[in-house]
């Protein structure tokens, strides 16, 4: 399965902590050619206790337990892998590679913070 270069996973990374989750979801979706997930918060029967969201493939909704859920990058992140999994008629993905994906993202975004970070130092000198 292709992956957005390092930019785009960063952007997305930053959309997300920006509370511009929908939209995150919508730039990743037409990458992958797939209608974007619905996110609602809530939570589904007996995933109530165990889970900070859960994506259910039939209704093509990530249910997040709580508001802060829709800005946690990793977790959401992690949801959609299973959204595009689905979707490509793929089974849904293991929780190992659900998390390598949404890690991904988020080391592409520390990466780009670091290096912006040193760009101003460095420009500072």
């Amino acid at each position: 399965m292709p992956e957005p270069d390092v930019d785009m996973q960063s952007r997305v990374v930053q959309m997300i902590l920006d509370r511009r989750t929908e939209e995150a979801l919508q730039v990743l979706s037409l990458f992958y050619k797939v209608r974007a997930p619905e996110i609602a918060v809530g939570t589904v029967k007996g995933k109530r206790r165990s889970a900070y969201a859960v994506y259910v493939a039939k209704e093509e909704k990530i249910y997040a337990s709580t508001s802060d859920i829709f800005y946690n990058p990793f977790i959401i992140l992690h949801e959609f892998y299973h959204h595009i999994r689905s979707r490509g008629g793929l089974h849904r993905g293991t929780e190992k590679y659900a998390n390598l994906y949404a890690r991904r993202f988020i080391d592409a975004y520390v990466l780009s913070e670091r290096a912006k970070h040193q760009q101003k130092a460095n420009a500072g000198r």
